[in-house]
Protein backbone atom coordinates (compact mmCIF):
# COMPACT_ATOMS: atom_id res chain seq x y z
CA UNK A 1 0.00 0.00 0.00
CA UNK A 2 1.27 3.46 -0.88
CA UNK A 3 2.74 5.69 1.80
CA UNK A 4 0.99 8.93 2.73
CA UNK A 5 1.62 11.75 0.31
CA UNK A 6 3.49 14.59 1.96
CA UNK A 7 3.24 17.35 -0.63
CA UNK A 8 5.20 20.55 -0.57
CA UNK A 9 3.56 23.64 -1.97
CA UNK A 10 3.55 23.39 -5.75
CA UNK A 11 2.01 25.50 -8.45
CA UNK A 12 0.97 25.18 -12.04
CA UNK A 13 -0.64 27.79 -14.26
CA UNK A 14 -0.01 29.61 -17.51
CA UNK A 15 -1.40 32.79 -16.04
CA UNK A 16 0.14 32.77 -12.56
CA UNK A 17 1.40 36.27 -11.82
CA UNK A 18 3.62 35.44 -8.90
CA UNK A 19 6.41 32.93 -8.51
CA UNK A 20 5.23 32.01 -5.02
CA UNK A 21 1.68 31.23 -6.07
CA UNK A 22 0.12 29.08 -3.40
CA UNK A 23 3.29 28.43 -1.43
CA UNK A 24 2.66 27.60 2.17
CA UNK A 25 4.88 28.05 5.17
CA UNK A 26 3.89 24.52 6.21
CA UNK A 27 4.00 25.42 9.88
CA UNK A 28 3.46 29.16 10.33
CA UNK A 29 5.99 29.10 13.17
CA UNK A 30 9.58 30.25 13.03
CA UNK A 31 12.42 28.49 14.83
CA UNK A 32 12.18 30.80 17.83
CA UNK A 33 8.58 29.71 18.40
CA UNK A 34 7.15 33.11 17.53
CA UNK A 35 3.93 32.82 15.58
CA UNK A 36 2.25 35.06 13.06
CA UNK A 37 -0.86 36.96 14.09
CA UNK A 38 -3.09 33.89 14.21
CA UNK A 39 -5.42 32.68 16.92
CA UNK A 40 -3.88 29.22 17.06
CA UNK A 41 -6.07 28.10 19.94
CA UNK A 42 -9.20 28.99 17.97
CA UNK A 43 -7.99 26.96 14.99
CA UNK A 44 -7.50 23.99 17.30
CA UNK A 45 -10.89 24.56 18.91
CA UNK A 46 -12.61 24.41 15.54
CA UNK A 47 -10.78 21.25 14.48
CA UNK A 48 -11.52 19.55 17.78
CA UNK A 49 -15.17 20.62 17.60
CA UNK A 50 -15.51 19.05 14.18
CA UNK A 51 -13.83 15.84 15.35
CA UNK A 52 -16.02 15.46 18.43
CA UNK A 53 -19.16 16.41 16.51
CA UNK A 54 -18.42 13.75 13.91
CA UNK A 55 -17.69 11.11 16.54
CA UNK A 56 -21.02 11.93 18.18
CA UNK A 57 -22.74 11.64 14.81
CA UNK A 58 -21.21 8.22 14.23
CA UNK A 59 -22.30 7.04 17.67
CA UNK A 60 -25.88 8.21 17.20
CA UNK A 61 -26.01 6.79 13.68
CA UNK A 62 -25.16 3.38 15.13
CA UNK A 63 -28.06 3.85 17.56
CA UNK A 64 -30.47 4.51 14.70
CA UNK A 65 -31.04 8.14 15.73
CA UNK A 66 -29.44 9.48 12.54
CA UNK A 67 -30.67 7.84 9.37
CA UNK A 68 -29.81 7.70 5.71
CA UNK A 69 -26.19 8.07 4.66
CA UNK A 70 -23.59 9.65 6.91
CA UNK A 71 -20.33 10.96 5.47
CA UNK A 72 -17.89 12.00 8.19
CA UNK A 73 -15.11 14.57 7.91
CA UNK A 74 -12.78 12.80 10.35
CA UNK A 75 -9.17 13.34 9.30
CA UNK A 76 -9.83 16.32 7.02
CA UNK A 77 -10.43 18.93 9.72
CA UNK A 78 -7.29 20.97 9.00
CA UNK A 79 -8.36 21.51 5.41
CA UNK A 80 -11.78 23.00 6.08
CA UNK A 81 -10.73 25.04 9.11
CA UNK A 82 -7.61 26.43 7.45
CA UNK A 83 -9.46 27.48 4.31
CA UNK A 84 -12.56 28.99 5.92
CA UNK A 85 -10.57 30.95 8.50
CA UNK A 86 -9.52 33.30 5.70
CA UNK A 87 -12.99 34.33 4.51
CA UNK A 88 -15.22 37.29 5.29
CA UNK A 89 -18.86 37.27 6.35
CA UNK A 90 -20.01 38.33 2.87
CA UNK A 91 -18.27 35.45 1.08
CA UNK A 92 -20.26 32.43 -0.03
CA UNK A 93 -19.43 28.80 0.76
CA UNK A 94 -20.70 25.83 -1.22
CA UNK A 95 -19.85 22.31 -0.14
CA UNK A 96 -20.24 18.63 -1.00
CA UNK A 97 -22.07 15.97 0.99
CA UNK A 98 -19.20 15.62 3.49
CA UNK A 99 -20.29 19.02 4.74
CA UNK A 100 -20.46 18.93 8.54
CA UNK A 101 -16.88 20.16 8.96
CA UNK A 102 -17.35 23.11 6.64
CA UNK A 103 -20.60 24.07 8.32
CA UNK A 104 -19.06 24.13 11.79
CA UNK A 105 -15.93 25.93 10.57
CA UNK A 106 -18.19 28.59 9.08
CA UNK A 107 -19.87 29.04 12.45
CA UNK A 108 -23.23 27.34 11.94
CA UNK A 109 -25.06 26.72 15.20
CA UNK A 110 -23.90 23.41 16.67
CA UNK A 111 -27.29 22.57 18.19
CA UNK A 112 -29.24 23.23 15.00
CA UNK A 113 -26.67 21.35 12.92
CA UNK A 114 -26.97 18.27 15.10
CA UNK A 115 -30.77 18.57 15.10
CA UNK A 116 -30.71 18.59 11.31
CA UNK A 117 -28.85 15.30 11.26
CA UNK A 118 -31.43 13.89 13.66
CA UNK A 119 -34.18 15.04 11.26
CA UNK A 120 -35.73 17.39 13.80
CA UNK A 121 -37.78 20.54 13.16
CA UNK A 122 -35.18 22.72 14.92
CA UNK A 123 -32.54 21.78 12.36
CA UNK A 124 -30.89 24.16 9.91
CA UNK A 125 -33.20 22.90 7.15
CA UNK A 126 -36.12 22.11 9.49
CA UNK A 127 -35.07 18.47 9.58
CA UNK A 128 -35.79 17.97 5.88
CA UNK A 129 -32.23 18.05 4.57
CA UNK A 130 -30.31 15.79 6.86
CA UNK A 131 -26.61 15.07 6.85
CA UNK A 132 -25.87 16.07 3.26
CA UNK A 133 -27.88 19.30 3.17
CA UNK A 134 -26.79 21.69 5.88
CA UNK A 135 -27.69 25.27 4.92
CA UNK A 136 -27.54 28.67 6.59
CA UNK A 137 -28.24 31.64 4.34
CA UNK A 138 -27.41 34.10 7.14
CA UNK A 139 -23.90 32.63 7.20
CA UNK A 140 -23.85 32.51 3.39
CA UNK A 141 -23.33 28.79 3.71
CA UNK A 142 -25.17 27.59 0.64
CA UNK A 143 -25.29 23.98 1.47
CA UNK A 144 -23.90 20.59 1.21
CA UNK A 145 -25.02 18.90 -2.00
CA UNK A 146 -25.67 15.20 -2.51
CA UNK A 147 -25.30 15.26 -6.29
CA UNK A 148 -21.65 14.63 -7.11
CA UNK A 149 -20.22 17.87 -8.59
CA UNK A 150 -23.66 19.48 -8.41
CA UNK A 151 -22.27 22.31 -6.28
CA UNK A 152 -19.81 23.48 -8.95
CA UNK A 153 -22.21 25.31 -11.30
CA UNK A 154 -24.05 26.71 -8.28
CA UNK A 155 -20.78 28.21 -7.05
CA UNK A 156 -20.19 29.73 -10.48
CA UNK A 157 -23.65 31.29 -10.35
CA UNK A 158 -23.05 32.81 -6.94
CA UNK A 159 -19.70 34.18 -8.08
CA UNK A 160 -21.33 35.62 -11.20
CA UNK A 161 -23.85 37.44 -9.01
CA UNK A 162 -21.02 38.86 -6.89
CA UNK A 163 -19.23 40.01 -10.02
CA UNK A 164 -22.42 41.50 -11.50
CA UNK A 165 -23.07 43.46 -8.30
CA UNK A 166 -19.49 44.74 -8.35
CA UNK A 167 -18.63 43.50 -4.88
CA UNK A 168 -15.21 42.21 -3.91
CA UNK A 169 -16.81 39.17 -2.32
CA UNK A 170 -15.97 35.67 -3.49
CA UNK A 171 -17.32 32.15 -3.48
CA UNK A 172 -15.38 29.12 -2.31
CA UNK A 173 -16.45 25.77 -3.68
CA UNK A 174 -15.34 22.59 -1.92
CA UNK A 175 -15.41 19.33 -3.86
CA UNK A 176 -13.79 15.93 -3.73
CA UNK A 177 -11.64 14.08 -6.22
CA UNK A 178 -14.64 12.02 -7.32
CA UNK A 179 -16.27 15.17 -8.70
CA UNK A 180 -13.57 15.59 -11.31
CA UNK A 181 -14.95 12.74 -13.42
CA UNK A 182 -18.15 14.68 -14.04
CA UNK A 183 -18.46 16.76 -17.17
CA UNK A 184 -19.83 19.74 -15.24
CA UNK A 185 -16.47 19.99 -13.44
CA UNK A 186 -14.71 20.91 -16.69
CA UNK A 187 -17.59 23.04 -17.93
CA UNK A 188 -17.59 25.12 -14.76
CA UNK A 189 -13.81 25.59 -14.74
CA UNK A 190 -13.88 26.73 -18.34
CA UNK A 191 -16.73 29.20 -17.87
CA UNK A 192 -15.25 30.60 -14.66
CA UNK A 193 -11.96 31.20 -16.44
CA UNK A 194 -13.60 32.81 -19.48
CA UNK A 195 -15.65 35.16 -17.31
CA UNK A 196 -12.92 35.66 -14.68
CA UNK A 197 -15.35 34.83 -11.90
CA UNK A 198 -14.39 35.49 -8.25
CA UNK A 199 -14.43 31.84 -7.25
CA UNK A 200 -11.97 29.63 -5.41
CA UNK A 201 -12.16 26.01 -6.48
CA UNK A 202 -11.00 23.97 -3.51
CA UNK A 203 -10.31 20.30 -4.17
CA UNK A 204 -10.15 18.13 -1.06
CA UNK A 205 -8.18 15.24 -2.51
CA UNK A 206 -8.43 12.43 0.03
CA UNK A 207 -7.14 9.91 -2.51
CA UNK A 208 -10.32 7.82 -2.56
CA UNK A 209 -13.73 8.16 -4.12
CA UNK A 210 -16.62 5.85 -3.33
CA UNK A 211 -15.05 2.39 -3.36
CA UNK A 212 -11.77 2.94 -5.17
CA UNK A 213 -8.56 4.93 -5.17
CA UNK A 214 -7.80 7.70 -7.66
CA UNK A 215 -4.99 5.66 -9.15
CA UNK A 216 -7.44 2.97 -10.24
CA UNK A 217 -9.95 5.28 -11.91
CA UNK A 218 -8.04 8.31 -13.20
CA UNK A 219 -5.60 8.17 -16.10
CA UNK A 220 -3.80 11.30 -14.95
CA UNK A 221 -2.75 9.99 -11.54
CA UNK A 222 -3.30 11.60 -8.14
CA UNK A 223 -2.33 15.20 -8.99
CA UNK A 224 -5.02 17.48 -10.36
CA UNK A 225 -3.55 20.97 -10.00
CA UNK A 226 -1.20 20.78 -13.03
CA UNK A 227 -4.24 20.39 -15.28
CA UNK A 228 -5.47 23.87 -14.40
CA UNK A 229 -2.96 25.30 -16.85
CA UNK A 230 -5.38 24.16 -19.56
CA UNK A 231 -7.88 26.72 -18.28
CA UNK A 232 -5.34 29.39 -17.41
CA UNK A 233 -6.35 29.17 -13.75
CA UNK A 234 -3.57 29.67 -11.17
CA UNK A 235 -3.32 26.50 -9.11
CA UNK A 236 -1.52 25.29 -6.02
CA UNK A 237 -1.07 22.08 -4.08
CA UNK A 238 -0.95 22.19 -0.30
CA UNK A 239 -0.62 19.76 2.59
CA UNK A 240 -4.21 19.41 3.75
CA UNK A 241 -3.13 17.95 7.08
CA UNK A 242 -1.42 21.22 8.06
CA UNK A 243 -3.99 23.85 9.07
CA UNK A 244 -1.52 26.74 8.86
CA UNK A 245 -0.27 25.70 5.45
CA UNK A 246 -3.86 25.55 4.17
CA UNK A 247 -4.62 28.92 5.73
CA UNK A 248 -1.63 30.56 4.08
CA UNK A 249 -2.28 29.06 0.65
CA UNK A 250 -5.92 30.13 0.83
CA UNK A 251 -5.02 33.66 1.90
CA UNK A 252 -2.84 34.05 -1.20
CA UNK A 253 -5.60 32.77 -3.48
CA UNK A 254 -8.24 34.95 -1.82
CA UNK A 255 -6.06 38.03 -2.15
CA UNK A 256 -5.72 37.46 -5.90
CA UNK A 257 -9.43 36.89 -6.37
CA UNK A 258 -10.31 40.11 -4.54
CA UNK A 259 -7.77 41.93 -6.71
CA UNK A 260 -9.80 40.93 -9.77
CA UNK A 261 -7.49 38.22 -11.07
CA UNK A 262 -10.29 35.72 -11.59
CA UNK A 263 -10.68 32.15 -10.35
CA UNK A 264 -8.04 30.28 -8.36
CA UNK A 265 -7.60 26.57 -7.65
CA UNK A 266 -6.22 24.83 -4.57
CA UNK A 267 -5.67 21.11 -4.25
CA UNK A 268 -5.28 19.97 -0.65
CA UNK A 269 -3.89 16.48 -0.18
CA UNK A 270 -5.78 15.09 2.81
CA UNK A 271 -7.23 11.80 4.01
CA UNK A 272 -10.42 10.51 5.57
CA UNK A 273 -9.72 8.15 8.44
CA UNK A 274 -13.14 6.52 8.07
CA UNK A 275 -15.04 5.03 5.16
CA UNK A 276 -16.73 6.94 2.39
CA UNK A 277 -19.84 6.66 4.55
CA UNK A 278 -20.56 4.60 7.63
CA UNK A 279 -22.01 1.96 5.30
CA UNK A 280 -18.58 1.56 3.67
CA UNK A 281 -16.67 -1.63 4.55
CA UNK A 282 -13.42 -0.11 3.17
CA UNK A 283 -12.39 -3.34 1.45
CA UNK A 284 -10.58 -1.32 -1.20
CA UNK A 285 -7.80 -0.09 1.11
CA UNK A 286 -5.63 -1.51 3.86
CA UNK A 287 -5.55 -0.45 7.47
CA UNK A 288 -1.78 0.01 7.25
CA UNK A 289 -2.30 3.02 5.01
CA UNK A 290 -4.92 4.46 7.33
CA UNK A 291 -2.60 4.09 10.30
CA UNK A 292 0.20 5.89 8.44
CA UNK A 293 -2.06 8.85 7.80
CA UNK A 294 -3.36 8.83 11.36
CA UNK A 295 0.18 9.58 12.50
CA UNK A 296 -0.35 12.99 10.89
CA UNK A 297 -3.73 13.56 12.53
CA UNK A 298 -4.03 17.39 12.74
CA UNK A 299 -6.17 17.22 15.88
CA UNK A 300 -3.20 15.59 17.62
CA UNK A 301 -0.13 17.00 15.85
CA UNK A 302 -1.22 20.66 15.75
CA UNK A 303 -1.70 21.20 19.51
CA UNK A 304 1.50 19.25 20.16
CA UNK A 305 3.42 21.66 17.92
CA UNK A 306 1.81 24.67 19.58
CA UNK A 307 2.80 23.45 23.03
CA UNK A 308 6.33 22.69 21.87
CA UNK A 309 6.61 26.19 20.38
CA UNK A 310 5.41 27.77 23.60
CA UNK A 311 2.35 29.36 21.99
CA UNK A 312 -0.15 27.59 24.22
CA UNK A 313 -0.08 25.42 27.32
CA UNK A 314 -1.37 21.92 27.89
CA UNK A 315 -3.89 23.38 30.34
CA UNK A 316 -5.25 25.65 27.63
CA UNK A 317 -5.63 22.71 25.26
CA UNK A 318 -7.38 20.69 27.95
CA UNK A 319 -9.72 23.61 28.69
CA UNK A 320 -10.70 23.78 25.03
CA UNK A 321 -11.38 20.05 24.97
CA UNK A 322 -13.54 20.26 28.07
CA UNK A 323 -15.56 23.17 26.68
CA UNK A 324 -16.06 21.52 23.29
CA UNK A 325 -17.02 18.17 24.77
CA UNK A 326 -19.76 19.93 26.70
CA UNK A 327 -20.96 21.81 23.62
CA UNK A 328 -21.24 18.59 21.60
CA UNK A 329 -22.98 16.71 24.42
CA UNK A 330 -25.52 19.52 24.71
CA UNK A 331 -26.11 19.48 20.96
CA UNK A 332 -27.05 15.81 21.11
CA UNK A 333 -29.40 16.48 24.01
CA UNK A 334 -30.90 19.42 22.11
CA UNK A 335 -31.53 17.20 19.09
CA UNK A 336 -33.08 14.44 21.18
CA UNK A 337 -35.47 16.89 22.84
CA UNK A 338 -36.46 18.62 19.61
CA UNK A 339 -39.72 17.71 17.85
CA UNK A 340 -39.90 15.99 14.50
CA UNK A 341 -41.29 18.03 11.58
CA UNK A 342 -45.08 18.12 11.50
CA UNK A 343 -46.61 16.06 8.69
CA UNK A 344 -48.65 19.09 7.66
CA UNK A 345 -45.41 20.72 6.47
CA UNK A 346 -44.45 17.89 4.12
CA UNK A 347 -44.97 20.05 1.01
CA UNK A 348 -43.58 23.27 2.48
CA UNK A 349 -40.20 24.58 1.29
CA UNK A 350 -40.32 22.37 -1.80
CA UNK A 351 -39.28 24.11 -5.00
CA UNK A 352 -39.27 22.42 -8.38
Amino acid sequence: MASPTKPSAKTSSKSAKSSNNGKSGASGLDESGAGVEIDHLELFRQMYLIRQFELACGENYSKGLIRGFLHLYIGQEATGVGALSTLRDDDYIVSHYRDHGHALARGLDVNRSMAELFGRATGTSKGKGGSMHLFDVAKRFMGGHAIVAGQLPLAAGLALAQQYNKTDGLTICFFGDGSTNQGVYHETLNLAAVWKLPVLFFLENNMYGMGSSIERVRAGGIDFYPGMATYGIPAAEVDGMDVLAVKEATELAVERIRAGEGPQFIEAKTFRFVGHSLADGQKYRGQEEVKEWEERDPVITFPAKLIQAGLVTLDQIDDVKTEVDEVVAKSVEFALQSPEPDLSEIHDDVFA
